[in-house]
């Protein structure tokens, strides 16, 4: 069995058609739908149900796909196993938003400096789905929040910066950050975000129902509203919120109790633990923090 055959029908299910995959494999989506029909005919069911324009798993699929995608990343593994100082290899790292922009540019420039072999894959995502990408073995390792649950004995957790709270208001406003809260409109950091429970939690502290508008899980999206005027929020000091500055006012929150954490998570099994040994030193020593 052809592990690019494999490959292929996996980007088909990721991607949701067969001509969104053959973008993302660069072949023809022809040759996707050749290389699915050889997979059916050697395994002697349908993997796909084709409607229209889209393409989703039939109930078989889903079935072998987890296995799939181990041979696959086993496949993809052989290339570096004869790599005696595992520089080298696709090293997959899953980052949230304000990471990718704060963070990482710098410990990508440290890793590709001292691994030249080595190709780092960024994925964008939210901290709920980058940890469930991590522990289905999709992702070497993932820059999040810190999970709200104790950590698996399988996971490995490297602290990489505390980020208090801060109100953001409009450079007009006055008066405290509680007096605040209580009297403009509001612009919720998602409660349901792993980052957002801190926010929640200095409000039901601190007794505050405000006026909720909107909830968003888009901290640079929050700034440039609250800098619109259309209300205040209570948000991380997270890593690039100085780009703002000149249009917020921001009034640092002083109680530790409600800091987000920022981490960079592993298995505990991971491939290519020096590329990571790389790029976790990078990240902690990164000048952003």
């Amino acid at each position: 069995m052809e592990t690019r055959y494999l490959k292929s029908l996996i980007a088909v299910v990721d991607c949701g058609s067969i001509a969104d995959a053959a973008r993302v494999e660069q072949i023809t989506a022809a040759a996707i739908g050749q290389r699915v029909q050889a997979l059916e005919r050697e395994l002697g069911f349908a993997l796909l149900s084709r409607s229209g324009y889209t393409a989703r798993p039939t109930e078989a699929c889903l079935s072998l796909l987890p296995r799939a995608r181990r041979i696959v990343r086993e496949s993809a593994l052989l290339e570096g196993d004869a790599d005696l100082d595992g520089l080298s290899g696709t090293l997959r790292v899953g980052a949230i938003s304000t990471a990718l922009t704060g963070m990482l540019p710098g410990a990508l420039r440290a890793l590709t400096q001292q691994a030249p072999q080595g190709r780092p894959v960024i994925i964008p995502g939210t901290s709920r789905g980058l940890y469930q990408a991590l522990q289905a073995g999709e992702l070497d390792a993932a820059i999040v929040v810190a999970p709200p649950f104790p950590l698996p004995k399988t996971t490995r957790a490297v602290v990489l910066r505390r980020e208090p709270l801060v109100l953001l208001a409009d450079k007009n406003a006055r008066g405290s950050a509680v007096s605040l809260l209580r009297s403009r409109s509001y612009i919720r950091y998602d409660p349901d975000a792993w980052g957002g429970r801190y926010s929640a939690k200095f409000l039901a502290d601190k007794g505050i129902e405000p006026s909720v508008i909107c909830d968003l899980d888009a901290l640079e999206a929050i700034a440039m509203l609250v800098a619109d005027g259309v209300g205040v929020s209570l948000v991380p000091r997270w890593s690039g919120i100085e780009r703002f500055a000149g249009d917020c006012r921001m009034t640092q929150i002083t109680e530790g109790a409600y800091e987000r954490e920022i981490v960079l998570l592993t298995s505990a099994q991971a491939d290519r633990l020096n590329m990571l040994a790389i790029l976790s030193r990078a990240l902690v020593e990164s000048p952003a923090k």
